[in-house]
């Protein structure tokens, strides 16, 4: 699995999802929770030595570096951000994406919340609203970075790193998407009693994201996406396996398909909870790797790697609760990790941010352990 070769980061990357030798694994994380970092500070740390977008690298704690191109596939323009009511315990406000929400403001670090916020009503609930809502995804230049073709492209094209299209999160997929749109419950509903509403959003989610995609493509090949799709919970995923294939599936396939036709080389997934009841069908739509592995819903990556064999790639698998436990847990988890480091196509991460419960002490010694680890050092 070890080469001597010394590597560039992206030929790095290429190698592990290819089952190649690897002078290492890539070092990738997500990133903290604001309540996180403020208990870190309190212990000790020099936060002006982080940057805080561990998704692009962090110097100090050797993570690879990655470029996330920032094409924007949200609403332009969003909605008025409004304040409805604030009575110092929770407040209620519209988002940018016409979401109504009702947040518990105790405990809030940096604007992130220290619980989920209750959501009350969302931009569509009929074929009118969505009708209107498609007004907000027209293709533009406004999407792109400025100057990209002059100032970004050339160096894209002489790359030493991993490139990804689309920034965490923005690259919405068909029920992440749907969910935003309606809500979980009223999308659930939908499927059995608005069919042709929900069969037009999930045309809509792939014809936008291949044109918007278009200009960027036409000019750089891209080593990889992740589309957010967060369509499971804790015992199985949020849509069944004969819904998705004939709401989703197609789309899925369509899209895939066109990404990879245009010099995307691997297709990921990104989504929490227990998403194996799924994964036969997005294994036919072209997926090549999911992520984060959240190990509280049961998805072990040693276990998937055995039902579903290397066509899967891997992403994350690391639980975070075991990190908060000390350094003999955090030994013993790493450990059982060390066979699918040795097989490939496996890339450790945190399974989604670090949480509040761990120290920046255990913090700190997981990155080491980590690092024995990808280093073939264990």
């Amino acid at each position: 699995m070890f080469t001597d070769k010394k590597m560039t980061h992206r030929e790095r990357f290429i190698a592990v999802m290819d089952y190649k030798p690897v002078d290492k694994v890539p070092n990738y994380e997500a990133g903290v929770w604001n309540q996180t970092k403020d208990r870190w500070i309190a212990e000790g740390l020099n936060q002006s030595d982080y940057r805080w977008d561990w998704f692009t690298g962090e110097d100090v704690l050797g993570l690879d570096p990655r470029e996330f191109i920032d094409v924007n596939y949200g609403m332009i323009p969003g909605f008025e951000y409004e304040v409805i009511e604030n009575n110092g315990i929770y407040e209620i406000y519209r988002d940018s994406g016409g979401i109504l929400h009702k947040a518990l403001i105790k405990g809030t670090s940096g604007g992130m919340r220290n619980s989920m916020d209750q959501y009350i009503s969302f931009p569509v609930e009929c074929q009118e609203d969505f009708t209107a809502l498609k007004k907000r995804y027209t293709s533009g230049l406004g999407r792109y970075p400025v100057g990209w073709r002059e100032m970004h492209l050339p160096r894209w094209k002489n790359r030493d790193h991993t490139l990804i299209l689309g920034r965490n999160c923005s690259t919405a997929g068909f029920y992440w998407r749907c969910r935003e749109w309606m809500g979980t419950e009223n999308l659930s509903l939908a499927f059995f009693e608005e069919p042709e509403l929900v069969h037009d959003m999930m045309e809509f989610i792939a014809d936008f994201t291949i044109e918007v995609s278009k200009p960027i493509l036409a000019e750089t090949d891209i080593d990889y996406i992740m589309l957010s799709e967060d369509m499971s919970m804790k015992t199985g995923p949020l849509v069944s396996p004969n819904l998705y294939k004939e709401f989703i599936f197609p789309h899925m396939r369509r899209l895939t398909d066109f990404f990879k036709s245009n010099g995307v080389r691997y297709m990921m997934v990104d989504t929490d909870g227990n998403c194996e009841a799924i994964i036969p069908l997005l294994m036919d739509a072209g997926v090549d790797a999911i992520w984060p592995l959240e190990r509280v819903a049961d998805m072990d990556p040693i276990r998937i790697r055995k039902k579903f064999g290397k066509d899967l790639r891997l992403f994350g698998g690391v639980d975070k609760m075991k990190i908060s436990k000390g350094r003999g847990e955090i030994d013993r988890h790493l450990a059982h990790l060390v066979p699918l480091i040795e097989e490939g196509g496996f890339i450790p991460t945190i399974d989604h941010v670090m949480s509040p419960e761990i120290s920046y002490e255990d913090f700190l010694y997981y990155m080491k352990r980590k690092k024995d680890l990808l280093e073939g050092k264990f």
